[in-house]
């Protein structure tokens, strides 16, 4: 069984920052990529940021220049650092995790339950 647990989220002012994270733990032999997704009411739900294993990002462009995604593969967390934020920024963000399962090392994913980052004055 996997574990991920989200944190950071918030009301914040137009311009502001957040930091979101994704923790994750159970049954994991290894962590391929690791993702932020969004998805406002009434949207889709929209790939924000990528990292792989070897560190490689792939930024979605609504948000490239002000959002940084990183991971500390020591802890099995994956970070978001949002800066400038937007009122259209506004959605619940969801981590997802593509890993390799303790036991039988198969590839599988896994999504958090969503934080909800609210920008608005």
């Amino acid at each position: 069984q996997v574990q991920l647990v989200e944190s950071g989220g918030g009301k914040v002012q137009p311009g502001g920052s957040l930091r979101l994270s994704c923790a994750a733990s159970g049954s994991i032999f290894s962590i391929n990529t690791m993702s932020w997704f969004r998805q406002a009411p009434g949207k889709q739900r929209d790939m924000v940021a990528t990292i792989t294993s070897s560190n490689s990002t792939d930024i979605a462009d609504s948000v490239k220049g002000r959002f940084t995604i990183s991971r500390d593969n020591t802890k099995n967390t994956v970070y978001l650092e949002m800066n400038s934020l937007k009122p259209e920024d506004t959605a619940v963000y969801y981590c997802n995790i593509w890993y390799r399962e303790a036991r039988s090392r198969n590839l599988a994913s896994y999504w958090g339950q969503g934080t909800q980052v609210t920008v608005s004055s």
